[in-house]
């Protein structure tokens, strides 16, 4: 099935205000187009300032919706009229207490809440969902397990649970969900974005992704004694969102589409940092050993396990982006100037404070 696309109908956002969302909301308005966000409290004006204020300088216009995410039906109203539905609303959060409450449930129950209503609502066409490569992995050592020691879109995370990684066991679950509701049924289509660590400026600065989290770590001393060779990819926000647009309006679009400009580790993250605000900040030169990783990192983090540790540090997380230079002509920004945007971000709002005279 191939979508004839519309631009001229509106296209709802799920989880608008989220660090993906609103950058994904950004292009949309830029684009010209009419975005319908439902969100939990279509009154909170200080939740919505960045959005109203993107839609007021953009060509596009924006309308709320109130809705939430685990109440069935609830986005009826929002998706009326709507050709694309892009559904990004899902928890990135680490430090949980109950990984099925917080994590799996919005997750897994949010996407069938969301994909029961296209099923209800005759003018969708296209739904663009925000996975993760945590559907794909849950570990770097899981990468000895692929066809040719490389992560692709053929391959799915079977190492996760609700005890470890349920983080990613949750994106898997909800990824799975959709993609068993989309075969069920043949009026709409299904697109997946499988971003890895999201980077870069956020349309709010004190947006509360686990992201923000991390780069903040680079500039607090945190990580001044050194920062271990985690392997991740990484891609800037910005990027992410020409993603899930082209995907939204490229008719032949299809399945999952890995979104990483880079693999790296998280000293390489901070090393990206390094000639621009290394004299002024602490940022990390040198390597954590991994077995001091393994020895600190549950009395630093509590969901940083040593299990985690010793299947993730000193082992590269290599990912194969090239289906989405191929088919969604993806170009990806150096990280060099995504971390640097993105820290300069958090300098400019106060969160990272120089402690070098």
């Amino acid at each position: 099935m191939t979508m004839t696309v519309n631009k001229d109908l509106p296209v709802m956002v799920t989880g608008a205000t989220g660090y993906v969302a609103g950058v994904l909301v950004k292009k949309l308005l830029e684009e010209g187009l009419t975005v319908h966000a439902p969100v939990r409290d279509p009154d909170n004006v200080s939740k919505l300032r960045y959005l109203n204020d993107l839609a007021d300088k953009s060509p596009g216009a924006i309308k709320f919706f109130k809705a939430d995410l685990l109440q069935p039906g609830s986005y009826a109203e929002a998706m009326q009229g709507c050709q694309v539905v892009f559904h990004t609303a899902s928890p990135f959060i680490i430090n949980i207490n109950d990984p099925q409450k917080e994590l799996v449930d919005p997750a897994q129950k949010g996407t069938r809440n969301v994909l029961e209503e296209v099923n209800r609502t005759e003018s969708v066409k296209r739904v663009v969902l925000t996975s993760s490569c945590a559907a794909i992995y849950g570990d770097n050592a899981d990468v000895e397990k692929t066809l040719n020691g490389v992560f692709t879109e053929h391959v799915w995370n079977t190492s996760s649970s609700l005890e470890h990684q349920p983080y990613s066991y949750s994106k898997t679950m909800a990824e799975k969900e959709a993609w068993k509701i989309n075969k069920a049924q043949d009026r709409w289509d299904l697109v997946t974005v499988n971003p890895s660590l999201v980077i870069g400026p956020g349309i709010n600065p004190f947006a509360t992704s686990e992201s923000f989290r991390l780069i903040k770590q680079f500039g607090d001393g945190s990580m001044k004694a050194g920062a271990p060779r985690f392997g991740i990819g990484a891609v800037d926000v910005r990027d992410l969102a020409e993603a899930h647009f082209t995907a939204a309006f490229t008719p032949e679009a299809k399945g999952r589409y890995i979104i990483s400009g880079h693999n790296t580790n998280i000293l390489g993250l901070g090393q990206a940092l390094l000639d621009k605000y290394g004299d002024r900040f602490p940022i990390p030169r040198k390597v954590m050993p991994k077995w001091l990783v393994w020895l600190a990192a549950p009395m630093v983090h509590k969901a940083m396990t040593r299990k985690i540790v010793s299947l993730n540090v000193d082992k590269p997380w290599i990912g194969d982006n090239s289906k989405s230079l191929r088919e969604l002509g993806m170009h990806y920004r150096p990280l060099k100037e995504s971390m640097n945007d993105f820290f300069q971000q958090l300098i400019d709002s106060g969160q990272v404070v120089s402690k070098k005279s």
